[in-house]
């Protein structure tokens, strides 16, 4: 993904918008989680201020990916829809100290710079929104699955339990 750099605060300043769509195949480390790379990412950034006054941005994610299901280790297409608030601060201790401050989950907190590239950031805010282990509700295809809880050798127990009679 070409690189985006802006200066954070100034983006925020002055409310400055941005909006685009990138395909997933530049976007190495979410392509790496995936089974393929194909289709693309819409995601759009709006700067302003946050809470309590504080310079922020907000990013926007969405788009189709394809990743393997843990269960039935098939194909399984995965809706990315983020939305996130972003709140800047001048470091990485201030971040941590803002965090606390405001106390609130649905915020993050970030160490903004004046060479943020955002590409870093809107590929991040994908990756987070990733299940951490996806499944089919109902796999498509679970013959497999049947398969294995059919040959499943007879416990030792109940091999016990047959000697006894």
């Amino acid at each position: 993904m070409e690189a985006f750099v802006v200066d954070a605060f100034d983006f925020s300043r002055q409310k400055q918008e941005r909006s685009g769509e990138t395909a997933v195949a530049e976007m190495a480390r979410l392509s790496a989680e995936l089974i393929d790379s194909s289709g693309t990412l819409k995601w759009a950034v709006q700067g302003g201020t946050e809470v309590q006054g504080h310079p922020g941005l907000t990013l926007e994610v969405a788009g189709r990916v394809h990743l393997r299901c843990q269960r039935c280790l098939g194909p399984l297409e995965f809706d990315v829809d983020s939305h996130s608030v972003l709140v800047l601060a001048n470091d990485e201790a201030g971040a941590d100290a803002l965090e606390e401050q405001l106390d609130d989950e649905s915020i993050d907190v970030i160490a903004g710079s004046r060479t943020m590239d955002m590409a870093v950031m809107i590929e991040d805010e994908a990756l987070l929104a990733l299940p951490l282990s996806p499944r089919h509700d109902v796999c498509p295809d679970s013959s497999a699955i049947e398969g294995l809880k059919q040959d499943k050798p007879d416990s030792p127990f109940a091999v016990l339990k047959n000697l006894k009679k």
